[in-house]
């Protein structure tokens, strides 16, 4: 047994219980401004609690530790995220209808995890629930159909959050730290995403590791981001209203 890997895990859910507390406080501070680091508090949480299941089924088969892997770490995190970037970059009344078609899409991705048969014989200890899950989840389970979705909607929020601040500073040169920021966070969960390619060779002892340098990562992104920018020489205040909304 990798025990590396085991302490990683532990390691990895406190920290990120102690950067996601952090992120929900500063969304305590600025409810009316700031709606979208509840977003990505709520998806950096999902990571703690991923490595906390990740960490337990090192040790021991959990069906309950199987489905908060699978679903915070393997299915939603990256959606959360992303609508926090949508939140963030897109000032229009609609974007809340977004939020709630992607919480009732949760509820339903756990309702239907849960009404899953799960094949407990196919795990084993010692072994990188990562290496191993698919021998536990059925090969014709909906999950695995639903899951896509939701990578899919993460990816185009986080990737296309940093194209669209990057060519918005390209074009009227103003928050260059929401490039920097969404830069950061579109790269920690494509490294992320590297991790899911490595996995799918047998290499999920460094699914942990990623999991952590790469949440890091994206949280400077939260805070970069989220941070006012100075004034630039040929910003006008009236220029950053316009952009912000």
């Amino acid at each position: 047994m990798n025990y590396l890997s085991v302490g990683v895990s532990f390691v990895s859910a406190g920290i990120l219980a102690v950067l996601t507390y952090d992120l929900y406080r500063r969304y305590q501070l600025h409810k009316g401004t700031h709606r979208h680091l509840i977003f990505w508090a709520t998806g950096l949480g999902m990571f703690g609690i991923a490595s906390l299941c990740d960490g337990i089924l090192y040790l021991t088969w959990s069906e309950l530790a199987f489905i908060g892997w699978y679903l915070f770490g393997a299915a939603l995190n990256a959606a959360w995220i992303g609508e926090g970037t949508v939140f963030l970059l897109v000032r229009k009344k609609w974007v809340a209808a977004t939020a709630v078609v992607l919480t009732l899409a949760s509820i339903i991705m756990l309702v239907v995890l849960l009404s899953t048969p799960l094949n407990a014989a196919g795990y084993t200890p010692g072994v990188p629930i990562a290496d191993q899950y698919q021998s536990i989840l059925p090969k014709d389970a909906i999950v695995r159909r639903l899951t896509p979705l939701f990578n899919i909607y993460g990816a185009l929020t986080l990737i296309g959050g940093a194209v669209y601040s990057g060519f918005l500073f390209y074009r009227k040169r103003i928050l260059p730290n929401r490039v920097l920021g969404n830069v950061l966070i579109a790269a920690g969960a494509l490294a992320i995403a590297g991790a899911g390619v490595l996995n799918r060779f047998g290499m999920g002892h460094f699914h942990s590791f990623a999991q952590l340098t790469f949440s890091i990562l994206m949280y400077a992104g939260f805070i970069i981001a989220s941070k006012p920018a100075a004034v630039q020489p040929n910003e006008t205040p009236s220029a950053r209203s316009v952009a912000a909304k």
